[in-house]
């Protein structure tokens, strides 16, 4: 029965990128030839099959289901003009915790709701410092982005905050260092990394999922 919600998930988050496709490029004022080669639709069918697996119920997995189609959009995006459009981050955050309200209500989660606003705030305040302190590293389109990753980690539990934003920060490095070896980029060349927290996020997830399945 899981494997059946996972996939009828994914397949409607392809779905729904397929759709937004044009009204991406658009957003991203863009025709990159990453916003034509369909990876925002295989992005979203693999959030959209992850994450039932995270799920109470069905309030919460359309709001994961929503944030794995604006995220695929996300990467997309940002690989391709290196920017975080603010008409689909912001618009994450009233969705999320309206999502994540429900869903406490309906489970009694209000420990799980306080965590992720606290989860939220933490990396909000974390990555704003940082882009302070380095902001050709990072730009407010991160910061802004890492608030609502910070909430969807930060219901999942504290575990999934922590090594969701380490695996990041890993992520990137990597990343860089293999461009860097192929001479893709060069010492001062700037790397799109908000693929990096959405793929740490799901790193997170996947952590607190694997966890959550043992204790059980």
């Amino acid at each position: 029965m899981l494997f059946v919600i996972c996939v009828t998930t994914a397949v409607v988050c392809a779905v729904a990128a397929a759709v937004l496709s044009r009204w991406m490029r658009s957003v991203a004022a863009s025709d990159s030839r990453w916003l034509r080669s369909g990876l925002h639709v295989a992005l979203a069918a693999a959030g959209g099959f992850g994450a039932p697996y995270v799920a109470l119920g069905m309030v919460d997995l359309a709001t994961f289901a929503v944030l794995a189609v604006a995220c695929a959009l996300l990467v997309t995006i940002d690989l391709a003009v290196f920017r975080l459009p603010d008409a689909i981050v912001l618009p994450l955050y009233p969705v999320v915790f309206l999502g994540l309200t429900v869903t406490a209500a309906e489970f009694g989660e209000w420990a799980s709701l306080g965590r992720a606003a606290a989860g939220a705030a933490m990396l909000l305040a974390g990555y704003f410092l940082l882009a302070l302190i380095n902001p050709s590293g990072l730009g407010l389109g991160d910061v802004k982005l890492a608030g609502v990753l910070g909430a969807f980690l930060g219901w999942l539990g504290w575990p999934a905050v922590l090594v969701g934003t380490v695996a990041a920060f890993v992520i990137n490095a990597a990343v860089a260092l293999v461009l860097l070896a192929a001479r893709r980029v060069g010492p001062k060349s700037g790397i799109a990394f908000g693929p990096a927290m959405v793929a740490g996020a799901v790193v997170g997830a996947a952590y607190a999922a694997v966890r959550s399945a043992a204790v059980l």
